[in-house]
């Protein structure tokens, strides 16, 4: 499973990226704000500082919901860099643009798809990725997990190339699950992948091998 991290945060995608475990990074205009990002240009330049950080995909988002505008944004965006991906909101503009830019070579990610038959529609548009929305799911008393299982399930039955990118993840357990269901891809806080490192008794194995040392030295 491919891990990126969901910031804006140039302090964050590089401590994720000393680990040696970051395969891409996807932001919007909301984390982009957090860090005290606003003006088109400072934003441009923000996607290609996060281009030169990395390696792997870079999902960066339109903010047009009609379709000549999101065309017009999505070549913009994909011109920074050869990292970027455009990534559209899952209507039906959006997975008008998804097949125009699916036809042209050009990488997407159809983001807020919280049911099945989104994600079908938008493999069928040629989506690189799509993005069920997991922990908002679960917010409202839904299985989120369930979803990623449906979408798996008819991604495999059809073998659509569309990649799973599980979204909205709050926590360690989500990533674990994703990865046992499937998920192609996990997309969450910097918390969620530090997480993984954490246990007590390793914590206690360390400081026990630590203490014997000491007594021999």
């Amino acid at each position: 499973m491919k891990f990126f991290i969901d910031t804006a945060s140039l302090h964050d995608i590089k401590e994720a990226h000393a680990l040696g475990v970051l395969d891409g990074v996807t932001t919007n205009p909301s984390l982009m704000a957090k860090e005290g990002i606003t003006g088109k240009a400072n934003i441009l330049k923000h996607y290609v500082d996060i281009c030169n950080i990395i390696e792997g995909d870079v999902s960066a988002e339109v903010i047009s919901i009609d379709l000549e505008g999101m065309i017009k944004e999505g070549e913009e965006l994909a011109a920074l860099h050869p990292q970027i991906v455009v990534k559209l909101p899952m209507i039906a503009n959006g997975i008008k643009a998804c097949k125009y830019f699916s036809d042209k070579g050009i990488k997407t990610n159809v983001t807020l798809v919280f049911s099945s038959g989104q994600a079908l529609l938008a493999a069928k548009a040629g989506a690189t990725y799509v993005s069920p929305f997991l922990g908002r799911l679960d917010d409202i008393s839904t299985d989120g997990m369930h979803l990623i299982s449906e979408i798996r399930e008819i991604y495999d039955n059809y073998r659509f190339e569309t990649q799973i990118l599980s979204a909205s993840i709050r926590n360690t357990i989500h990533v674990i699950n994703c990865a046992k269901i499937g998920s192609d891809v996990m997309t969450g806080p910097l918390s969620s992948i530090l997480g993984l490192l954490k246990h007590p008794l390793t914590d206690i194995g360390l400081a026990q091998f630590l203490a014997d040392y000491k007594k021999g030295n």
